[in-house]
């Protein structure tokens, strides 16, 4: 998940300890009167059995992955971690797609439709991180996901005779500079397979063992333009104005996350309609980058930043690309999924997500231009944890590594009722 210092990419050239660490998961994982035969998809006790004899080994595999972080267009070892472990499962493996791209295909013993899993590889820069990271890192969890993508194909290749359909799993690099999804489909990964759908999680500061479906929300895009004036102190100036179009700010503190956690699960609220603003002023000019909510606000933002120029005396201002867009979870899908999780693992683990986080975008956005699926928060927060523990981006993120279990269950159980003719 990036934040808002991503680089602006042209839509117009896109689309042109192990086993004690997870002590009580299976315990907790299906919700009491959950049906054997969720939306005729494999049985959720079925594959809790298999997941949980798969629990360590994933421990452990997230472990290797964090110990070699590689940030966005570096993800050799990554990638060839995880096409090993694919190939082991028997999955029809492809990589370099993209780049340091994974794709592997797994085929059912039935008959059924063709359906996507995207799972994230990369790291954060020091530069990235909230809080002065000094190291490259993955304080976003996209350790987190490539082990629940590689736990979901492990665990469904073992259940290969009684699933329907195919699964295409996307080991994706180069999310947090948004140019990953982009470079993979350039590289043709549609080509071969074409899915009916395609699904993602990310990690959250929600309590573990939680999943968050989006219907009809997700996170917003991203804008960014230059505007040049006669002098410093005029860029200055106008630099302070731009930035003050913002109606929300950068959670700094926990209380500012835990109040960002509760605004995003209320229906109508605080976050319905926003603004992120960045101007900074170099020299002469001003840079300029944002996010808003609705997604449909692009003109309206740039005309407010146009008057704002023109008020300024002599500017030029350019806006070179189309903005990146914003990432939104069709409305039947999400509510799909969100079915199928209370049904599966009970109402309270499944809270709704109504709107987006404003300082996140995700290139997942075009893969859900391609195709219909879903993009759900996973809880990875520990009890008792400080909440900047489980927040990406923050250089104190440590996720409860619990929260892999609870992801592979969920996606597996999830992607066999979609695979389903």
């Amino acid at each position: 998940m990036s934040d808002s210092r991503d680089h602006i990419v042209s839509r117009r050239a896109v689309l042109g300890g192990a086993a004690a660490g997870v002590a009580g998961v299976t315990g907790a994982w299906l919700a009491p009167g959950a049906p054997a035969h969720a939306d005729g998809g494999l049985p959720s006790g079925t594959i809790d059995r298999v997941v949980s004899r798969l629990d360590g080994e994933l421990i452990e595999l997230r472990r290797g992955l964090h110990r070699h972080p590689e940030v966005a267009g570096q993800e050799a070892w990554t990638a060839a971690t995880v096409a090993r472990r694919l190939r082991e499962a028997g999955l029809d493996v492809t990589t370099g797609v993209g780049g340091h791209g994974v794709v592997g295909l797994l085929t059912g013993a039935r008959r059924g439709r063709t359906v996507a899993y995207r799972a994230d590889m990369d790291a954060v820069p020091p530069g990235e991180q909230s809080g002065g990271g000094a190291e490259v890192a993955h304080v976003c969890g996209h350790d987190i996901h490539t082990t629940v993508g590689v736990g979901v194909a492990l665990t469904l290749a073992r259940l290969r005779e009684r699933l329907a359909g195919t699964v295409m799993f996307v080991f994706q690099p180069a999310e947090e500079t948004l140019a990953g999804a982009a470079a993979m489909l350039a590289g043709g990964v549609f080509a071969r397979v074409r899915p009916a759908e395609i699904h993602a999680l990310h990690c959250g500061p929600f309590p573990v063992g939680q999943i968050l479906p989006a219907p009809g929300t997700g996170l917003p895009g991203l804008d960014g333009g230059l505007i040049t004036l006669d002098s410093a102190d005029a860029a200055q100036h106008l630099a302070t104005e731009i930035t003050a179009l913002s109606t929300v700010s950068r959670p700094m503190t926990p209380a500012d996350i835990e109040r960002l956690v509760a605004d995003i699960q209320t229906p109508h609220g605080p976050l319905s309609r926003f603004v992120f603003m960045n101007a900074q002023a170099i020299g002469a000019q001003v840079r300029v980058s944002y996010r808003c909510w609705p997604e449909n606000r692009w003109p309206e933002i740039r005309r407010r930043i146009h008057r704002l120029a023109r008020s300024a005396g002599n500017a030029t201002v350019s806006f070179p690309n189309d903005p990146f867009p914003a990432m939104i979870t069709p409305e039947r899908e999400g509510r799909a999924l969100d079915r199928y999780l209370r049904r599966t693992i009970g109402d309270d683990r499944a809270p709704t997500q109504y709107a987006a986080i404003p300082f996140n975008g995700e290139d997942f956005a075009l893969f859900l231009d391609r195709l219909p699926g879903t993009y759900s928060f996973l809880g990875v927060r520990s009890p008792d944890a400080p909440i900047e523990n489980s927040a990406p981006h923050f250089s104190t993120f440590d996720p409860d590594e619990r929260a892999i279990g609870h992801g592979v269950r969920a996606m597996a159980g999830w992607l066999s009722t979609r695979t389903r003719p």
